[in-house]
C-alpha cells in the first residue's frame, strides 16, 4: 500500500505548469501576470522557475516563433555522415547558422549512416534547397553523405497537456 502525500508547493507547481504549458501570454511583463496568478511576488515566481529549471524540469524558457505564421512554409531536416572526428567542431558551426533552428547529433544505425541532423526553414523549396548547398560547402570532405527530409503536411507540436486545478 502506497500513500501519497501532497506538499502544498506540489499544487503550486501544477499551476505553473498549467498556466505556461501553452506559452506565456504576449503582454508588457508575462512575469508578472505569472506572479499574480500564483498569488506570488515576482520575485519568489522568478526564483521558483530559476529552481524548477536547475532541477531539470524546465529546460529552457525561450521565445518558440510559429514558423509557418511567419511565412516559412518549408522546412528540411538535413542530414549527414561527418567523421566523428570533426563533429565538435562541425556541428558547432552548423548549429550557429542563422536558417538553422535546432542541429543535433544522433548516433549512427545500420541502415542510417547519419550523425548530424540539422532543420532549416525557408520561404520556398528553392531557399530550403541553397541552405542544404551552404551546408554541404561549409562541411566539404568532412561529411561523406548527406540527405534532406522534407516536410509534406503540418502536424500537431504540442506535449501533454494537464487539466486545468483548483485554486
Amino acid at each position: 500500500m502506497s500513500v501519497c502525500i501532497s506538499r502544498p508547493e506540489d499544487t503550486l507547481i501544477q499551476r505553473l505548469i498549467v498556466l505556461t504549458q501553452a506559452g506565456l501570454p504576449l503582454l508588457e511583463d508575462p512575469w508578472a501576470w505569472l506572479a499574480e496568478q500564483l498569488g506570488l511576488n515576482i520575485e519568489a515566481t522568478l526564483e521558483l522557475l530559476k529552481r524548477l529549471q536547475a532541477e531539470g524540469a524546465i529546460r529552457r524558457i525561450a521565445a518558440v516563433p510559429n514558423h509557418y505564421r511567419l511565412g516559412y512554409r518549408h522546412n528540411g531536416m538535413t542530414v549527414w555522415d561527418v567523421r566523428d572526428t570533426d563533429m565538435p567542431r562541425l556541428g558547432a558551426l552548423v548549429g550557429a547558422q542563422p536558417f538553422v533552428s535546432h542541429c543535433y547529433r544522433r548516433p549512427r544505425r545500420t541502415a542510417w549512416r547519419y550523425n548530424l541532423f540539422a532543420m532549416v526553414h525557408g520561404r520556398s523549396s528553392a531557399e530550403i534547397d541553397s541552405y542544404r548547398e551552404h551546408l554541404r560547402s561549409m562541411l566539404g570532405d568532412a561529411s561523406a553523405a548527406d540527405d534532406m527530409l522534407v516536410s509534406s503536411r503540418i502536424l500537431k507540436k504540442t506535449g501533454v497537456r494537464l487539466p486545468p486545478t483548483p485554486r
